[in-house]
């Protein structure tokens, strides 16, 4: 005989009552995919994105709570939190491999329904450097057609950083290193800030909370270069050397990317040691 639940107590009916898809929501997130064209592969480009845009809303949700508990020198919590957005960062990643599993003769069938449309105008993946601190105000320019997308980077803008937290505890732990001066700025290497993370370093058992701060940060950054590598490699894997949909230069100007260091002074501290 066919297996039943029902007969170990499983609930089979649902009239009236929250049901899974329910709960999650289901209907509009799997009705969200609206294919431009008859392409196959574009089903798979839009769910790539849609997906990525749901584990970034997750990362931002992170480390907002992260920069909470640290500004409040909770740090156990963050340490959980922290450790979070490098596994989604890490999962980001693996969406790249589902992307490349399409090839430039696939891409090129759909790629002019795109318009101008490109990753680049993600407002949470500019979000995520905002809040890391990669405050770099000539980026918010694509999104000057949503005033409620712009809002919210420019009052992120005016505020300390999860980094600059991360540097109040170095603070509240009696080492000398300035406040940033200015919030709207991308983070620049710090030598005072350096030195005290290399003072860190060197004897971890006595500032073990901070030493495990700066990893998870480190961790953090870590995924998120493999991502931006795995970015450019899957671009050019498929498009080669063409000029972004957005307008972008593409491989080169991702390759730029790659330069940007979200926390200089932590990685920078390595050659002293």
């Amino acid at each position: 005989m066919s297996y039943d639940p029902a007969q170990e107590g499983a609930r089979m009916s649902f009239q009236g009552r929250m049901s899974y898809g329910d709960y999650l929501c289901l209907d509009p997130i799997l009705t969200a995919q609206h294919p431009k064209s008859q392409a196959h592969d574009e089903m798979l480009f839009i769910i790539q994105h849609q997906t990525s845009e749901l584990w970034m809303k997750l990362a931002l949700h992170e480390m907002a709570a992260a920069r909470v508990r640290i500004a409040a020198g909770d740090l156990k919590p963050a340490f959980k939190m922290l450790t979070r957005v490098a596994r989604i960062m890490e999962q980001l990643n693996s969406a790249w491999d589902v992307l490349r599993t399409m090839t430039p003769s696939e891409y090129t069938e759909f790629r002019e329904t795109l318009g101008e449309s490109s990753g680049f105008q993600s407002h949470q993946y500019r979000m995520i450097e905002f809040v890391a601190g990669n405050r770099n105000m000539a980026m918010i320019r694509p999104h000057e057609h949503r005033p409620e997308l712009v809002a919210p980077l420019l009052a992120e803008a005016e505020r300390p950083s999860l980094y600059d937290e991360v540097v109040g505890r170095l603070r509240a732990a009696g080492f000398d290193v300035p406040a940033r001066r200015k919030l709207d700025q991308p983070h620049q290497p710090d030598p005072q800030a350096r030195a005290a993370w290399a003072q860190v370093y060197r004897d971890p058992h006595r500032y073990w909370e901070l030493y495990e701060l700066a990893e998870k940060l480190v961790d953090f950054e870590d995924y998120f270069r493999r991502w931006r590598f795995n970015h450019v490699t899957t671009v050019e894997r498929i498009i080669g050397f063409k000029r972004g949909s957005g307008g972008t230069s593409g491989v080169n100007y991702l390759r730029r990317m790659l330069d940007v260091v979200l926390f200089p002074d932590l990685w920078e501290l390595r050659t002293d040691l």
